[in-house]
């Protein structure tokens, strides 16, 4: 399939209401070139998440989305329409359930067999959700981690004067050298696809490329010498390069690793191989490329494990590498903390996450009048205003205009208030989607990310993101999706999302005040109900929720 699929843009509509129009346009800026990993076979980001189950199914849904009614419901099964009921203009336009498995038969290869058999689908988090934003949309992530990192490791604000080794610059890891630069750090990425090498430097995520380990290092060396901050390509492959730079003593300040570990089938190139010769070898033999794979991840966390005897500061990126190391038999793999408990659990537990917006008009202007309108109403905090000057300043946009922001409970609800005001006024051309990641504070069940030594020991427990999906879903969400398997592989995790539309009337208003109220508040009690006193403080202060009684006096 060559069709090259793009989303519209102005004030036209292809539908019959604006909340359809943003499903088509999201789905479709899923699949735009720039944005998507592989858009020919339907594949947005994360090994294989795709945006629909097949080429038929995504244009069923298109058309589907064309003639639905502003109180009608589509419902999508594993990225396949399967159809749509009268229900009410209330009611969310889209209900998008992906890849959910009986917990017994929850296994990849069963899955994965169902997959093949044309039976289910892999959104992995949003790319099945349609709010997928580009690699911006995890830049945000990674640089909240790296500063809070700084913060609790070196005692400073920046990571100016340090140097990060990481490996992957595919859809989500690409975002790391930007994020790495916007802390004032130095960092050397190790990529196996120079094609991605190539592609994140024409983006502006990535500064350059070294030709060897050796010119890396002195490019590296040089940049700290003279407190700039640079991030670095290097062409090879990770458990390579991170044993090189062990048995030469080279001690990294930071070490983690972005690439698709949780896909082993596609997602990590073994050692001594290069992309198209994997792909033979995986052809080839399935079982002994997976052993392959193993062991090149078993031999770049033992690495790993020694910088961090060394002195590193090293964390799991939420990519199952782990997992992955200890199925290979290493048992030392979770040594290596992961970094939601170790650097962004503070935010979860104060409702802030990676919440987003889109310009459904293509007019990066939109954007920029947001931006401003935020940087004007929040000009106290410090901390959201000085990303969102870096992100104007810094992140070129992949399809449709789009911002990330870590916002926390009450500032989700008023910068959606603020962009239906701007709407409303004209002062933004179009509708605006508003989203978030599924990776979110309390929309995800991850024992191996997102709720990884939760303070009650409540990991696995997966009651919360089905919670989240009902509560947005009657809170007036335009389209609400649940999933499983995102980010961290199948049988580990369930998550759910949503998007809301902003249309400048009075329904949207009431909408944004019950939505993006609702969302992150289930996160602030999902907290509370775990332990954490910063949630607590939150309920105790007055929220526009309620909270049992009995969790206050006797907590």
């Amino acid at each position: 399939m060559n069709e090259v699929i793009r989303a519209p843009r102005g004030p036209q509509l292809n539908t019959r209401g604006w909340g359809q129009e943003a499903a088509l346009r999201l789905l479709m800026n899923n699949l735009d070139p720039e944005v998507a990993k592989d858009p020919d076979n339907l594949i947005v980001y994360g090994g294989k998440g795709k945006a629909a189950r097949s080429w038929r199914d995504f244009h069923e849904i298109v058309a589907m989305l064309k003639e639905l009614y502003s109180d009608e419901t589509l419902l999508i099964q594993s990225g396949k329409p399967v159809g749509a009921f009268k229900t009410s203009k209330f009611a969310p336009r889209v209900l998008i359930v992906n890849a959910q498995i009986v917990p017994r038969w929850a296994t990849d290869d069963i899955f994965w067999d169902l997959e093949a058999r044309g039976l289910t689908m892999f959104g992995q988090m949003t790319a099945g959700s349609w709010i997928y934003i580009g690699t911006q949309g995890i830049l945000q992530g990674t640089y909240e981690t790296l500063s809070a990192l700084a913060r609790k490791e070196f005692g400073k604000d920046s990571l100016r004067g340090k140097w990060v080794l990481s490996s992957g610059l595919g859809e989500m890891g690409g975002a790391q050298p930007l994020a790495i630069t916007m802390n004032e750090g130095v960092g050397i990425i190790v990529e196996v696809d120079e094609r991605k090498i190539e592609r994140r430097i024409r983006g502006r995520y990535l500064d350059t490329q070294a030709g060897s380990l050796d010119e890396a290092l002195r490019m590296k060396d040089e940049a700290i010498e003279e407190g700039k901050p640079l991030s670095i390509g290097l062409l090879g492959n990770a458990a390579t390069v991170y044993t090189e730079l062990k048995d030469r003593g080279i001690v990294p300040d930071v070490v983690t690793d972005q690439t698709a570990a949780h896909d082993i089938n596609i997602g990590y190139i073994p050692e001594g191989y290069d992309v198209s010769s994997a792909e033979e070898f995986r052809k080839g033999d399935p079982e002994g490329y997976k052993k392959a794979v193993y062991a090149s991840i078993v031999k770049e966390v033992k690495a790993i494990l020694w910088f961090k005897e060394h002195g590193s500061k090293v964390f799991d990126y939420g990519n199952n590498l782990r997992t992955r190391a200890s199925e290979g038999g290493l048992r030392e793999a979770f040594e290596i903390p992961g970094y939601v408990p170790a650097y962004i659990r503070d935010l979860f537990a104060v409702g802030s996450g990676p919440f987003r917006w889109v310009a459904l008009s293509g007019d990066p202007e939109d954007i920029y009048r947001i931006d401003d309108a935020i940087i004007d109403r929040f000009y106290y905090d410090e901390h959201l205003v000085k990303w969102i000057k870096l992100a104007k300043e810094k992140v070129k946009f992949q399809g449709l205009p789009a911002r990330i922001c870590y916002a926390g409970y009450g500032q989700r609800e008023e910068i959606g208030l603020l962009i239906n005001e701007l709407v409303k006024k004209k002062e933004v051309s179009c509708p605006v989607a508003i989203g978030r990641d599924h990776h979110d504070t309390g929309s995800v069940a991850s024992p191996y990310r997102e709720t990884e030594k939760m303070k009650d020991g409540s990991d696995a427990i997966a009651d919360w993101p089905i919670l989240n999906a009902l509560l947005n879903a009657v809170s007036g969400a335009t389209w609400v999706s649940v999933h499983h398997g995102g980010g961290t592989g199948i049988g580990n995790a369930i998550h759910a999302g949503f998007v809301l539309v902003v249309d400048g009337t009075q329904d949207a208003e009431e909408r944004v005040k019950r939505v993006l109220n609702a969302d992150p508040g289930l996160g602030v009690i999902r907290h509370a109900d775990a332990g954490y006193e910063a949630s607590r403080e939150i309920i105790r202060r007055g929220v526009k929720f309620k909270y049992p009684v009995y969790d206050r006096e006797e907590r």
